[in-house]
């Protein structure tokens, strides 16, 4: 089971877009071209979010089917304003119930999830379970306790300052996010073979310290939300730390590297 509170709010997306989503859609580019699927399959994307892996679906892949299912009604508006009318369909279901008939997709995908339900074996079993004969499953989720950079450096910043923010460490809460994690879950629900695990790894870039810090701010997901939930002296011990800490090249800008673990399986 993954433990979630209140840090692991999702609800609005413009916050969520400054803060990960937009180092999201990248990822998302390496992923499909990993999978290399052909055009015209129907395609689901579990836990959508704000669209990031949804729309570079519609791009990329020339789908024949495109849904994509959250259960967050403000991620799905802003998903729906991203893709326009006909872009895809968008429901608001739970990953761990999907309220689809068994084998109903061609390809069954996720990004950034399945560590924030409850139950991720469960999830992927729903995933594999609406997959057709012979489609895939994949998925990647963030390398919080590695090469997640911009997410680590903020962790080992306000773990340094305050024991609560251990606690709330992402790369200690979400042991899932390793590759050897990721293969035994879709081993372990039996219905997936051809399993493979790869890093993916994009540039984060940010222009300025500004840029990197105030993505925090919004409140959205765990980082942001224990950042929100400081008194404001120690948001700004939070925040000098990080200044002093962060690899800040001589034109201000700060350049890190953003790793994903993505996993797949073929549907027996």
């Amino acid at each position: 089971m993954t433990a979630t509170g209140a840090e692991d709010r999702w609800t609005s997306g413009a916050p969520y877009e400054r803060y990960v989503g937009r180092w999201s859609r990248p990822v998302a580019h390496e992923f499909l071209a990993w999978l290399d699927a052909p055009a015209g399959l129907d395609w689901l994307d579990t836990g959508c979010g704000t669209g990031a892996l949804t729309g570079t679906i519609a791009t990329d892949c020339r789908p024949g089917r495109l849904v994509g299912i959250d259960t967050s009604a403000g991620f799905l508006d802003l998903a729906r304003q991203r893709l326009g009318p006909g872009g895809a369909e968008f429901h608001r279901a739970d990953a761990q119930a999907l309220p689809f008939a068994e084998g109903s997709f061609d390809r069954v995908v996720s990004g950034l999830m399945l560590n924030f339900v409850p139950d991720p074996p469960r999830a992927a079993m729903e995933m594999a379970r609406v997959t057709r004969s012979g489609g895939e499953v994949a998925l990647y989720v963030w390398d919080y306790a590695g090469k997640m950079e911009l997410m680590r450096h903020f962790w080992d910043a306000a773990a340094a300052l305050d024991p609560r923010g251990a606690e709330l460490d992402e790369g200690k809460r979400f042991p899932i996010c390793r590759p050897e994690a990721l293969r035994q879950v879709f081993e372990a629900n039996g219905m997936l073979r051809d399993i493979e695990t790869r890093a993916i790894d994009v540039p984060t870039t940010f222009r300025d310290f500004d840029d990197y810090w105030t993505p925090f701010l919004g409140g959205q997901g765990p980082a942001p939300g224990y950042c929100a939930s400081l008194p404001e002296d120690q948001r700004a011990r939070l925040r000098e730390r990080l200044r002093a800490a962060l690899p800040m090249l001589a034109d201000g800008s700060i350049r890190l590297t953003a790793r994903a673990w993505a996993v797949r399986g073929r549907k027996a």
